[in-house]
């Protein structure tokens, strides 16, 4: 599938960014180029920058220079300068070559003004302009960024919602509860990024907390991009090869054709290299084929594509993509879709498994329309399985976020504080 790729906000510029280096080091081609960053401040890349600067637009500037406001704290000024500056919107919109995509991605944190405020826009914008489906990718904050960030999110979620074809979203909450990992980054960083501080007002570009570069927030966004491309890029990599069962573009369309808000599963296991005992028991094989197969003894893994090992694997995999932590976490049951991307060495598809966990999926979701694919990919040194759980509605964390958002709304109108504004922690 070809999208444009369009990210808002600090988090949603950063979670592109990080989307187009996984799109160059996976060999996929996603995005061709077609991508653009909106924000009211300069990001700082948790990874090499891949967006020229002529595909980045500020908006807001003037208004910044003007009085000093954080207008990345507050979603309804965001808002309103994103729909003042449509003209110049609709002109970084020139950019994108439509004749090219099968859609649009709209990434963003919605936790924050630029990402939820402006992000609405934007979408509206692109609806208005085109006809390709404008998807969006949520990012909802954790608790620990504060009960602003909640009702930014609980608000920003139902515009995007209304206006995009459908919300992919990712919970931060759930995922900055994991370990961290060992990537280099000073505890102090982190401490930092999770500490529940404002954003710096000085003369520098304004760092939200729910947007800091580094510690955990660089590991989600590379675990967020990292399924984003995987689903979307699947059969766009360079020289691979065909498949009677290669997933396309509408299978995806289709999924996320049911609008509201979806989530994706994701597990892989990685494969035996070149060099070990099986590939030299494999090249014995090969030069000495004459010889039955018996005399050598059998090895699934290496015996074919429908082998009991493969097979085994991928229907384990498929199993462990349901159970994954899932981009937002909800009970499965209650999709109204899904689909299954699997991907890999063309050796290792196995037919029989693929079946066997979609089986798997209908009967333990309950979904009865569940969609499955593969991604030949014989460069890749794992094999991956995705699920897209299309339009989930029991989703205790969008529960747990409103009901805060009410009650702090709730606070805000009794100590005469208007709800659009940023409230000092």
């Amino acid at each position: 599938m070809k999208l444009a790729v369009i990210g808002v906000g600090n988090a949603g510029s950063r979670i592109v960014n990080q989307m187009l280096d996984i799109e160059q080091s996976s060999g996929r081609n996603l995005c061709n180029g077609n991508t653009l960053l909106v924000n009211s401040t300069k990001p700082a890349f948790d990874a090499p920058e891949h967006v020229p600067e002529e595909r980045r637009l500020t908006i807001g500037d003037v208004y910044w220079e003007a009085d000093g406001s954080d207008i990345d704290g507050n979603p309804d000024l965001a808002a309103e300068i994103a729909r003042e500056e449509k003209n110049d919107l609709i002109r970084a919109f020139d950019l994108i070559e439509f004749h090219q995509i099968h859609g649009i991605l709209v990434v963003a944190g919605l936790g924050r003004g630029t990402g939820g405020g402006a992000g609405a826009v934007v979408i509206e914008q692109l609806k208005e302009i085109c006809d390709d489906p404008v998807y969006a990718v949520g990012v909802l904050p954790s608790d620990s960024e504060g009960e602003q960030s909640s009702l930014n999110a609980a608000r920003s979620l139902q515009s995007f919602v209304a206006a995009a074809d459908n919300v992919i979203a990712f919970d931060n909450d759930a995922w900055e509860d994991d370990d961290h990992p060992d990537d280099g980054t000073p505890d102090s960083a982190v401490d930092e990024a999770e500490s529940g501080d404002d954003a710096s007002t000085d003369d520098d570009a304004p760092v939200a907390k729910d947007d800091a570069a580094g510690g955990d927030y660089t590991r989600m966004n590379v675990e967020l991009a990292k399924r984003l491309v995987t689903l979307f890029a699947a059969g766009e990599i360079r020289g691979s090869s065909g498949s009677e069962n290669l997933m396309d573009p509408s299978d995806i369309m289709r999924t996320l054709d049911t609008g509201g808000v979806s989530s994706i599963g994701y597990a892989s296991v990685d494969l035996p290299q070149p060099g070990g005992v099986r590939s030299l028991l494999r090249s014995v094989q090969d030069r000495f084929s004459w010889m039955p197969e018996g005399d050598w003894g059998s090895d699934p893994e290496i015996d074919g594509d429908d082998g009991a090992t493969d097979a085994a694997k991928i229907n384990n995999l498929v199993r462990q993509a349901a159970d994954s932590k899932l981009t937002l976490p909800c009970e499965i049951t209650s999709a109204d879709r899904a689909l299954i991307l699997l991907s890999g060495p063309s050796r290792t598809l196995s037919r029989k498994g693929f079946e066997g966990g979609r089986y798997w999926l209908e009967q333990e979701a309950d979904i009865v329309d569940v969609m499955a694919g593969d991604e030949p990919h014989d460069r890749a040194t794992e094999l991956t399985v995705v699920i897209l759980f299309s339009n989930v509605t029991d989703v205790a964390r969008i529960d747990a976020i409103q009901e805060r958002a009410v009650e702090y709304q709730h606070s805000l109108r009794t100590e005469g504080t208007p709800t659009g504004t940023t409230n000092s922690q």
